[in-house]
């Protein structure tokens, strides 16, 4: 069959198609021409929300019902009929929630949402094999399902649970009231958070609308013995202007490194099969942080997207389809005044309520825990608070596993999230019995964080080149060329080594009850 046109192929896409003339100029698919055109356009109402729409100038209500429709209208701009998929979820879950006794309604919800995600995921892939459109709906219906599930375990709290079994932030968290049907979607649809994230908590979403989102958080701090006579009014300028910052470097790195040390040169023959190795482990760990820039210039890609319209190679290099699902920025949210986390421990504001990388610690991670805890915050946090503490039984086999149904079906998925089950086991069980001997001094506790940052890299470096190879033939491939040497280390490690059993206080969140026990004793 004769390869079809490149203007046919740009065309192809089950959203709108008014902006199709661009796409043929610039060369880009057109269903990516319209998420850029929508988040372009989410940055610039962002500011005009927050200047125009503030909580002193209009109601709740209206603040929250322009959030929604712009949100819709995004989601259908974007993905058309597609966009029925993320009505349908958020409607039955919406059913759930006020018809469900409070016992069940997390876990109606959780079942409901995840199942309904996990059956597009595989629909989208192995039955239709991407369909006749390119248009890739998962990101949007993966935010959503966070913020699903987030919700009712939280109405679940607020509701179902005695205050004194609840941690200090499931307390705070706990929402005492079932959403109306107006909050439910705009948290759920808002034009800030559809189309890119990220994942947000219900009570930060509604104090926001309600203008309550600074106010709380600087009533924190005693500005009378600053100098202030009232509260300062946070600007969220400057943390935007710093995501410029991030996003321009990234794209500089992107332009050069990534596109010198690509993922596909692992399955080459020179480094399979001549390659010694210890060149492959330095190779491996250099093409893994040549692929870090572009996940960097993704997460704070919004400030950046009238620059990325005029860089159409740029734009095919990135696979903006398949980055559509991982993206998650918060520079729309800060851009309409939401994100504000309160002031530093310099006294400066602080915007990172939302943010969802931290570079210095992912560069720097001494262990397999911090560097995780530090990609993709949102979504740890989410695993966190929805699975990891809440488990009775394996908390660290289901949230890797969970992790890997949410991302979807793709084989190196499960790959990298069970291996990530062995390191993260492996590296427990040496910390728990060697960091000790390693406190007394200074020059060796420097000694021991240069080694397990080394080790903290390379091991990570290998765990996640399936996510980013997906299929299972070269990643056999790859883990054969590496003599699959961390997973044995990680087996020898959890098989040998004395496992010290983790006390439950210190996965699990202390309770009123438990600080009351305590004291008690």
């Amino acid at each position: 069959m004769a390869a079809e046109p490149r203007s046919s192929l740009s065309y192809r896409t089950t959203g709108s198609t008014c902006l199709h003339p661009l796409s043929e100029l610039l060369g880009i698919p057109l269903d990516q021409v319209n998420f850029v055109a929508c988040q372009l356009f989410a940055l610039f109402a962002a500011f005009w929300f927050r200047l125009y729409l503030s909580p002193g100038k209009t109601s709740p209500d209206v603040r929250h019902a322009f959030a929604t429709i712009f949100g819709i209208y995004f989601v259908i701009f974007c993905f058309g009929w597609y966009s029925v998929h993320l009505f349908v979820l958020v409607l039955i879950c919406y059913g759930i929630m006020v018809t469900a006794s409070i016992s069940n309604i997390h876990r109606y919800s959780f079942f409901v949402a995840m199942g309904y995600l996990t059956i597009c995921h595989i629909s989208r892939i192995y039955i239709f094999h991407y369909g006749i459109l390119t248009t890739d709906f998962s990101g949007p219906l993966m935010i959503v399902t966070q913020k699903i599930t987030t919700l009712a375990f939280q109405v679940h709290d607020g509701l179902g649970r005695r205050a004194a079994d609840l941690s200090s932030e499931q307390h705070r968290l706990a929402v005492k009231a079932k959403p109306s049907f107006l909050e439910y979607v705009s948290y759920l649809l808002n034009f800030m958070s559809i189309i890119a994230g990220p994942c947000n908590n219900f009570k930060d979403y509604i104090a926001f609308i309600e203008g309550r989102h600074t106010h709380t958080k600087l009533l924190e701090v005693n500005w009378k013995e600053k100098g202030f006579h009232s509260l300062p009014e946070p600007s969220p300028t400057g943390a935007v202007m710093h995501k410029l910052c991030v996003t321009l470097v990234s794209l500089l790195l992107f332009l050069t490194l990534t596109k010198t040390f690509p993922v596909t040169s692992l399955a080459d023959d020179w480094f399979v099969h001549e390659a010694n190795f210890l060149t492959r482990l330095c190779y491996l760990y250099v093409v893994m942080q040549a692929s870090k820039p572009k996940y960097y210039f993704a997460w704070t890609l919004d400030v950046m997207l009238s620059i990325a319209c005029l860089l159409p190679s740029l734009m095919t290099a990135l696979g903006w389809s398949s980055l559509s699902s991982e993206l998650i920025s918060d520079a729309v949210n800060n851009a309409a005044g939401f994100g504000f986390s309160g002031v530093d421990k310099n006294g400066n504001f602080s915007w990172d309520l939302l943010s969802n990388l931290n570079i210095w610690k992912i560069e720097t991670a001494t262990s397999f825990k911090m560097y995780v805890e530090n990609w993709n915050i949102q979504t740890a946090t989410w695993l966190k608070r929805v699975c990891y503490e809440r488990v009775p039984w394996y908390p660290t086999v289901l949230t890797f596993i969970l992790s890997a149904l949410w991302h979807g079906v793709y084989p190196g998925y499960y790959f990298t999230f069970l291996t990530g089950i062995l390191v993260t086991l492996a590296a427990r069980t040496v910390r728990k019995n060697y960091r000790h001997y390693f406190l007394s001094s200074k020059a060796l506790k420097v000694a021991y964080d240069i080694v397990t940052w080394a080790a903290t890299q390379l091991a990570v470096s290998y765990t996640v080149a399936p996510f980013v190879m997906l299929a299972v033939e070269p990643t056999i491939s790859l883990y054969k060329s590496m003599y699959f040497y961390l997973h044995i280390i990680s087996l020898l490690i959890i098989l040998f080594l004395p496992i010290k059993p983790q006390a439950h206080n210190q996965r699990r969140p202390q309770t009123l009850n438990s600080v009351n026990k305590k004291k008690m004793d």
